[in-house]
C-alpha cells in the first residue's frame, strides 16, 4: 500500500546530490582573499593576465609545502600544476597521455564515479571501459591483472602488429598502453580506503603493464574519527601515501627513461572551499606535470584558474582555509555522518539493509560524502529509486548507475544505493531515510506491484545527476 500523504505535500529530499551544504561554502574567506590580492597593482596585473603554463607559481609553491606536511613527503613545486578541477583535468590528462587507438582500455574500479564515463568516452574510449571489482581493502589486484593480460593476448592473437597511435607525443609526452582510474582514499560511492599494501601493489603492476594511475584524491582532507573530537592530529589511517607519493619513493622504472612516472594525483579545491571555484590541481613527476602544462587549451589559454588560483593561494598563505577545513568542514561532516548512520541503524537496518561502518578496513574513520548501503533482502536499488521518486519524493543513487558504462556485467550493483549527507539540511537526512525504511518495507510486503510500476519507467527519465 501506498504512503497516505499525497506526494506534491511531501518535501523533496535530495540524496543524490553530491554537494557541500551551503553552511561549508566559505564565502567570506575567498571575499576577502578576492580583495586582497586585487587591491595591489603588483599582484593584480598578472593575475588578470594569461597564467603561465604550469600556473600560478605562488599556489603551485604554497601546495608543495601544504601536501607535504598532510602526507610527510618532500616539497617540491615543480611536480605540481594547477588545473581547473578534477574533472577538468582528467579529460586534459587523458589528451596529453593518451591514444584512441594505442590505449588499450580504461580500466576502472568499480562501482565507479559515473560521471567519469563520459570523460573517457569524450576522448575516444567508448566501448573500451572496463570494470575491476573491490574487495574490502579496495581494488582487486589480482583480478585486474588477469583481465589486463588476458585482454592483451586476446589482441596479440587477432593482429601481430602493434597499434600506430593517431597522436604524436613530441619530447614533452608520452603515451601509456592503459589507463587505471581509482579514488583510492573515501572512495565515490562505497566510501572505501585502499590499503596501503594495496596501493603499492596497484602502483607496480602499472609499471609491468605501462599503465597510468589517474587517482582522484579529492577527499583525502575530508576524514574523521568515527569516535571522539576532530583533531588536526590526524592518526596515520587518514594520511595514507598517495600513488603518487608510493611511485616516487620506488623511483624511476627500467621502461621510464625520460622519468614520467605511472601516477597521477588528481586534486580539488571542489569539496574543500566550493565547486564554483573549479580550480584544482595535478601532482606526478617533474617531467609528467611538465607534459600536462603542454595541453593545447592551456598553452593557448595559459593554466585554467588563474584568479581563484592567487585567492586560493592567499588563504593558504594565511592559514585561513586550512583553519576553515580543521574547524567547521571536517566536524561538520562528521556530524552529519553520524546522523545519517544513526538513522540507517533505526530505520534500515531491521529492513536487511546494511553499510560500512569505517572507510578503511579494520579502521575507525570514515571520510567522504556518502554511505553505500546494500539490500540484503531486497528490493533492487532501481525499484526503490524509482518508488522513492513516485511515492516519497526523494531522490537517490540506484546500485546501477555506478557500474562501468558498457562493462556493467564485470561488476554489478543491483542490490546498491548511495546515500549523500552532506547535501541536506540534517534533519531532512534523518527524515529521509525514515521515509526510505517506510517505503522498503512496503516493497518487501508487495514486490510485484513495484516490479510492474518500475516496467512502466525509461531508463532516460531516472535521475543520473546531481543537478535533478
Amino acid at each position: 500500500m501506498a504512503s497516505s500523504i499525497p506526494l506534491e505535500k511531501k518535501q523533496q529530499i535530495n540524496l543524490l546530490r553530491g554537494w557541500p551544504s551551503p553552511h561549508l561554502l566559505p564565502a567570506d574567506l575567498l571575499s576577502a582573499a578576492c580583495q586582497r590580492v586585487l587591491a595591489d597593482p603588483v599582484e593584480s596585473v598578472p593575475i588578470l593576465q594569461y597564467a603561465p603554463d604550469e600556473g600560478y607559481q605562488p599556489l603551485r609553491e604554497r601546495l608543495a609545502q601544504w601536501l607535504g606536511r598532510h602526507y610527510g613527503v618532500e616539497a617540491d613545486a615543480n611536480r605540481i600544476c594547477i588545473t581547473g578541477g578534477a574533472s577538468q583535468n582528467l579529460a586534459c590528462v587523458l589528451q596529453s597521455f593518451t591514444d584512441p587507438h594505442y590505449t588499450r582500455a580504461v580500466w576502472m574500479v568499480a562501482p565507479c564515479y559515473h560521471l567519469a564515463a563520459t570523460i573517457f568516452e569524450d576522448s575516444g574510449f567508448a566501448g573500451r571501459l572496463r570494470a575491476v571489482p573491490e574487495d574490502d581493502e579496495g581494488i582487486d589486484i589480482e583480478e585486474l591483472e588477469r583481465r589486463i593480460e588476458a585482454l592483451e593476448s586476446k589482441e596479440r592473437l587477432e593482429s601481430q602488429l602493434e597499434p600506430k597511435p593517431f597522436k604524436n607525443p613530441g619530447p614533452f609526452r608520452k603515451l601509456y598502453r592503459h589507463v587505471i582510474y581509482a579514488v583510492p582514499t573515501c572512495s565515490n560511492p562505497s566510501g572505501k580506503t585502499m590499503s596501503v599494501r594495496r596501493r603499492e601493489s596497484l602502483v607496480k603492476l602499472a609499471r609491468k603493464h605501462d599503465a597510468l594511475v589517474i587517482s582522484d584524491d579529492v577527499y583525502d582532507f575530508l576524514q574523521w574519527p568515527l569516535d571522539g573530537a576532530v583533531s588536526p592530529q590526524r592518526p596515520p589511517e587518514m594520511r595514507l601515501p598517495r600513488l603518487c607519493d608510493i611511485d616516487m619513493s620506488l623511483g624511476r622504472a627500467e621502461n621510464d627513461p625520460k622519468g614520467f612516472g605511472h601516477t597521477a594525483s588528481n586534486g580539488s579545491f571542489s569539496k574543500i572551499a566550493g565547486p564554483g571555484v573549479r580550480t584544482g590541481w595535478a601532482e606526478g613527476t617533474p617531467a609528467f606535470v611538465l607534459g600536462l602544462s603542454k595541453t593545447g587549451s592551456s598553452m593557448s589559454g595559459g593554466a585554467p584558474s588563474q584568479l581563484c588560483a592567487a585567492m586560493l593561494a592567499d588563504l593558504i598563505r594565511t592559514g585561513e582555509l586550512e583553519s576553515f577545513i580543521e574547524t567547521k568542514t571536517r566536524p561538520v561532516l562528521q556530524r552529519r555522518h553520524k546522523i545519517m548512520m544513526d538513522a540507517v541503524k533505526e530505520y534500515l537496518e531491521p529492513l536487511g539493509v546494511v553499510g560500512r561502518q569505517s572507510s578503511v578496513s579494520g579502521g575507525s574513520t570514515y571520510g567522504g560524502y556518502f554511505v553505500w548501503l546494500t539490500l540484503t533482502q531486497g528490493p533492487p536499488g532501481v525499484l526503490v529509486s524509482d518508488a522513492a521518486v513516485e511515492e516519497e519524493n526523494i531522490i537517490i543513487g540506484r546500485g546501477d548507475m555506478f557500474a562501468v558504462r558498457g562493462d556493467e556485467q564485470g561488476a554489478k550493483f543491483d542490490r546498491n544505493i548511495r546515500l549523500c549527507f552532506s547535501w541536506e539540511p540534517e534533519e531532512a537526512l534523518v527524515d529521509g531515510v525514515k521515509r526510505l525504511g517506510l517505503l522498503i518495507k512496503r516493497m518487501q510486503g508487495n514486490l510485484a506491484h513495484y516490479e510492474r510500476m518500475a516496467a512502466e519507467i525509461k531508463d532516460s527519465d531516472r535521475p543520473v545527476s546531481s543537478w535533478v
